[in-house]
């Protein structure tokens, strides 16, 4: 739970100095297209669109058997006409799975239907659809390679190849109706693109929300193993000590292991006690805290706690006391907690000093003991000075750990202070 302080090369044994944390761990950088990758592959393992191509298609059938009656000199519909609207409408069934192929296919077939001197009609809307697809499934060179195959196509059909495709005595068409087809695709095309941009968008903002809720989950996780293990340490360490001391003192002083086991008995019932706050923030979202989180208010509790371990807290404090805000009046216990902790596992000293500094824009946290280190191995997890480093980075503060010349070990904190309030 605490730091080792076993003789590393030179350096004192729990300063952390060799000891680098680790980063957070990431992921697997996903690829791919910048268009809408995850939604393309979304609607390629998705069922086929039956509803949808079968309401294009009712629109296509039974809007060119009416618009028929008003051109009598177009060929009249016959079954390879209906057979040609029907496989651009049935091609569409294919449009999120194989985006290119249906655009040309569709293009192809409606290309080949007024090419026959077929009525005009919504038999585009089938180009529309595959062209659409094709865009925001990301194939946009072939959505735009197959709308100018067909405007091409119509241009060559109807400027050129008039004379030998019904129906007889056809004329050549005007520009104006070929500037109109070209206006009607670079609208579907700009339409399509301008709803694939925003679908991009808004799975973008969806996968950062879902990256943000995650982070947020993992800082909460992190905050409440943070808050257990600085009360489990703390504790423990206490109840270790006065075992051991009540184990040594049982037979020959039953008086003072007496005492050694009501000292246990008191930092069981207070840990028992942290923990279950801990643990409620873990209950539904909304509900208050039940008792207000400890703060440097609470700094003589744990000065008597230590005393129970058999170690003297001397404290001072330098400057006008103000209230902290309450993270940082957390973090600051904290800290001095899991100071004192390494103290009682891996310090041979039984007596340390706590300086509380306030500045007007920060509060500085001094503990030092006077060693030299045990170098017994405590059983720790080693995540002490890592736990504190976490907490000050994430007020924007810092922590320096390390030996002292005198052969003690001293940690300074410094937390910067917003929004503070007198008492």
């Amino acid at each position: 739970m605490d730091d080792q302080r076993a003789p590393q090369r030179g350096g004192h044994p729990w300063s952390g100095g060799r000891r680098r944390p680790r980063g957070p761990r990431r992921g697997p950088r996903g690829g791919g297209p910048p268009m809408l990758r995850g939604w393309a592959e979304g609607e390629r393992g998705a069922r086929l669109p039956v509803r949808s191509t079968a309401a294009v298609t009712f629109v296509v059938l039974f809007g060119t058997a009416f618009a028929r009656h008003g051109q009598p000199d177009r060929t009249s519909l016959g079954p390879l006409g209906w057979l040609l609207l029907v496989l651009a409408c049935a091609t569409l069934l294919a449009r999120h799975r194989h985006p290119v192929a249906t655009a040309y296919v569709v293009a192809g077939a409606v290309l080949v239907y007024l090419g026959a001197g077929y009525p005009y009609g919504p038999v585009l809307l089938t180009c529309a659809v595959a062209v659409f697809a094709a865009i925001v499934a990301g194939r946009r060179r072939a959505a735009w390679g197959a709308a100018a195959m067909l405007w091409a196509g119509h241009v060559l059909v109807a400027h050129w190849l008039y004379r030998w495709l019904p129906p007889p005595g056809d004329h050549a068409g005007g520009w104006i109706g070929e500037t109109a087809l070209a206006a009607w695709a670079l609208a579907v095309l700009a339409a399509s693109e301008l709803l694939r941009a925003r679908r991009e968008q808004w799975a973008r903002e969806r996968r950062e929300r879902a990256e943000a809720e995650a982070r947020r989950r993992d800082e909460e996780r992190l905050r409440i193993a943070r808050e257990l293990h600085d009360v489990l340490a703390h504790s423990l360490s206490v109840v270790n000590v006065q075992a051991g001391v009540g184990l040594a003192l049982l037979d020959s002083d039953p008086e003072q292991a007496r005492t050694a086991l009501a000292t246990i008995k008191t930092a069981s019932k207070e840990a028992l006690g942290e923990v279950r706050q801990v643990l409620d923030t873990l209950r539904t979202a909304g509900d208050a805290p039940r008792a207000p989180a400890p703060g440097l208010d609470r700094l003589p509790e744990l000065a008597e706690q230590a005393a129970g371990a058999g170690l003297h807290v001397e404290t001072r404090t330098e400057g006008t006391p103000y209230r902290l805000p309450p993270g940082a009046d957390l973090a600051a216990f904290r800290v001095v907690q899991e100071a004192l902790t390494n103290v009682v596992r891996h310090s041979g000293s039984r007596t340390a000093s706590v300086l509380i500094r306030y500045r007007p824009d920060a509060v500085e946290l001094r503990v030092d003991d006077a060693g030299p280190p045990t170098g017994v191995e405590a059983g720790g997890s080693g995540n002490g000075l890592t736990g504190m480093r976490e907490r000050a980075a994430a007020l924007g503060g810092r922590v320096e750990a390390g030996p002292r010349d005198d052969g003690g070990f001293r940690v300074r904190v410094t937390l910067p202070v917003r929004g503070r309030t007198h008492p």
